[in-house]
């Protein structure tokens, strides 16, 4: 099996590409500068508060791992300042670490990358695999957490591990309310950024503003009231698949007691597959949640010519067909955007237009602030 694609590694929100890796990432760290490895955000003999910790894979902070300063930053509103570097690792932010907050030292993405490589069918040492939501290299649970400047990555490849047949490998699952990532970017294949709650009746609110995401299959979903502004979604090719589809952007699972699911609005999907050969969504109904209702509005937004602009939508399972769901768009551009089968693409009225807006679906919340 050849490999599956190759991976941009792309500035969060830029027009400009950067360097491409065949294969597994590779990741540069830029140099620190002058004013040491962690930029503008002080130093462990000069630190923001007394509840700021430096991580820097050198030995130069209080920590050389992530998880090990997340561990250490007992009880709530903790900063992590975290130097250029890769750090390879599965990290979990617990429900008790409240309010926390990571921040990339460069304040560019590419230069503070978090990565590992389990899949659903990885074998766990103690036995059995991990499972989509075991695959995660990062977990959020916390309420409260935001991410600045912070590269999300999971670089399982398929090629490099045929024997494993299950291949979601989740960069980040993040499940708690008011989650906000601003200037990151999430990198995978299969599953990459898994937005979702911690229960079926919890809300989880959370939003994602000039961030990066990529992938080939259901490469954001869940079930999380998730707004995404001014973000860049771009599909992957798949040289072991012959024909499209090559996969789908989003798969939303909304409980069908919620009223909003995913909104992406102002946002930009590109494309290193041909035309055509990715739809824009599919509805997940799981088997754990036989009533979830997808929901999903894309707006404003710009759809490159990877979307199969005559049928953007298809089903998971035909049990659950796409046209049931919670599915619209409005005012997008493009030629994936271009409707030539009215039927296939449900839009919002101006009316209904006016209620579908991150103040809607945040309520009380402003990340902004």
């Amino acid at each position: 099996m050849t490999p599956l694609s190759r991976r941009g590694l792309l500035t969060a929100g830029a027009g400009a590409g950067a360097a491409l890796a065949v294969g597994p990432l590779a990741f540069p760290a830029a140099a620190s500068g002058s004013r040491g490895p962690f930029g503008r955000f002080g130093s462990p003999a000069a630190r923001l508060t007394d509840r700021t910790l430096y991580v820097h894979p050198g030995g130069l902070g209080d920590h050389t791992t992530v998880q090990a300063a997340v561990t250490a930053a007992s009880g709530p509103g903790g900063t992590l300042v975290i130097a250029p570097g890769t750090y390879r690792e599965t990290v979990a932010v617990s429900v008790a670490r409240t309010g926390m907050t990571w921040i990339g030292a460069s304040e560019n993405p590419r230069d503070v990358v978090v990565v590992y490589d389990n899949a659903s069918g990885t074998p766990r040492p103690g036995g059995g695999t991990y499972g989509t939501s075991g695959s995660a290299t990062t977990t959020v649970q916390a309420d409260g957490f935001t991410a600045r400047w912070i590269t999300f990555a999971n670089d399982f490849l398929r090629a490099e591990h045929p024997g494993i047949k299950d291949t979601q490998a989740v960069a980040l699952k993040v499940q708690g309310d008011r989650s906000a990532f601003l200037h990151c970017r999430f990198l995978g294949h299969q599953d990459t950024l898994y937005a979702d709650s911690r229960s079926l009746g919890s809300v989880a609110r959370q939003y994602f503003a000039h961030c990066h995401v990529e992938g080939d299959v259901d490469f954001v979903f869940g079930r999380a009231r998730a707004v995404f502004e001014h973000c860049h979604f771009r599909t992957l090719l798949r040289t072991d698949l012959a024909s499209a589809p090559h996969g789908f952007v989003f798969a939303p699972s909304t409980a069908g007691a919620q009223p909003y699911g995913f909104l992406a609005s102002r946002c930009r999907v590109t494309s290193e597959a041909p035309d055509g050969y990715y739809k824009l969504a599919r509805p997940w109904v799981p088997s754990s949640d036989t009533t979830a209702w997808p929901s999903l509005v894309v707006r404003d937004s710009v759809l490159g010519p990877g979307i199969d602009a005559v049928a953007p939508y298809a089903n998971m399972r035909d049990a659950h067909p796409w046209q049931a769901q919670r599915f619209a768009e409005y005012r997008n551009t493009g030629p994936g955007a271009e409707i030539t089968v009215p039927a296939n693409r449900p839009q919002l009225t101006a009316a209904e237009a006016r209620t579908v807006t991150r103040a809607t679906y945040l309520g009380d919340w402003s990340p902004r602030r």
